[in-house]
């Protein structure tokens, strides 16, 4: 097995607020949206002050500027995999300038206030309904509300026909607006299929991430992410999703609180169970999950699909493989992810299909 690390998502109890306990008895909590409100800082109003010195008479204005309010900044920051912080805080303010003061004393700069957000968040305002931007690089930026400016205290208004100005500007307003940030994974490849289908346990036989594996529907409640790497420095993010059923577009079952996730993924891996239970048959679920991908986004069904046929240490596999190849009339990659049979086959051809990729596509690959 190549060598591994690791990122993992939290097990869940709901599509939104989702936890699991830790090995230190403590809670991760994966949250996928949030709405937060920000609010910068007035700009300082400019000062109105005359010179007042011994033997200086008429000493003419000195009231400095009004210093300009901090700005309010989202910024992507990597290692962060959760809104969670954001949803147990609404408010965000940045600081107001302070005041300008005489003798041509500018008033402080109030701070900005950058708020630490994952990578791959979308940013809306939530009144307006628009995207301001889309972070999908660690340390990308956006203003989402600019500081006040600060007012000019009145000896800039000093002029050789008006040379006492006894008056000053106030400083510009804040800016403030409610925001919608929705976090959809950025993975190279995403796991799709029914519940059962085989996702976890191929995850965790291809990467170090430990979802909950057991014998019944809907064991995975929210994304999970493992990072393999292969030989000569050659890395795969995969992001195994909660199990689809009929009707998922429609909200049945988990819904699709979580397709958002396969959004950005660059190829779909369609798991298939070889010998499917309840007397199911496989092409059958193949196409039953191809209507919930297209009924949700037709750029999501449009995406590479690489169709994988798991638990071929089953009795008559191989017959039934060839079978399932004929009704779905294209290649079909047969493995087994609980005996590790055909996984370096597997990410062979992913990483070929991630080569062939436009450059656009591909994205950053080091």
């Amino acid at each position: 097995m190549p060598a591994i690390v690791t990122v993992n998502f939290g097990a869940a109890l709901g599509p939104l607020f989702l936890f699991k306990a830790t090995g230190t008895s403590s809670l991760q909590m994966f949250v996928d949206q949030a709405e937060i409100f920000v609010q910068s800082g007035a700009g300082g109003a400019g000062c109105v002050s005359f010179r007042r010195e011994r033997f200086v008479p008429r000493g003419g204005p000195d009231g400095g500027d009004g210093g300009h309010g901090g700005s309010v900044f989202l910024e992507a920051v990597p290692g962060l995999d959760t809104l969670s912080e954001l949803a147990g805080r609404h408010h965000w303010r940045a600081k107001r300038g302070h005041h300008g003061q005489g003798k041509n004393m500018t008033g402080k700069k109030g701070q900005d206030l950058i708020v630490p957000v994952p990578v791959g968040t979308l940013v809306y305002d939530r009144d307006l309904g628009i995207l301001l931007q889309d972070l999908t690089r660690p340390g990308q930026q956006v203003c989402v509300a600019a500081g006040g400016k600060g007012g000019k205290g009145n000896s800039a208004f000093a002029t050789s026909t008006e040379q006492t100005p006894r008056y000053a500007q106030p400083g510009t307003e804040a800016q403030q607006r409610w925001l919608r940030l929705e976090l959809k994974l950025i993975a190279d490849v995403g796991f799709v299929g029914m519940p059962n289908a085989g996702k976890s346990t191929l995850l965790s036989r291809l990467s170090a991430a430990r979802p909950k594996i057991a014998d019944y529907a809907f064991t995975t409640l929210s994304p999970q992410l493992g990072i393999v790497e292969l030989s000569d420095y050659r890395r795969l993010v995969m992001a195994d999703l909660p199990g689809l059923i009929e009707g998922a577009h429609q909200g049945h079952g988990l819904g699709d609180a979580f397709l958002r996730h396969i959004e950005r993924t660059r190829i779909i891996v369609h798991l298939l169970d070889i010998y499917p239970p309840a007397d199911a048959e496989p092409a059958e679920n193949y196409r039953t999950i191809r209507r919930e991908l297209t009924s949700y986004s037709e750029k999501l069904a449009a995406k590479p699909e690489l169709i994988v046929a798991n638990k071929m240490d089953l009795t008559d596999s191989d017959q039934a493989l060839i079978k399932l190849r004929r009704e779905l009339n294209t290649e079909v990659i047969g493995i087994s992810a609980v005996a590790g049979t055909g996984l370096r086959q597997l990410l062979e051809k992913l990483w070929d299909m991630i080569a062939d990729l436009p450059d656009e596509d591909r994205g950053d690959r080091t």
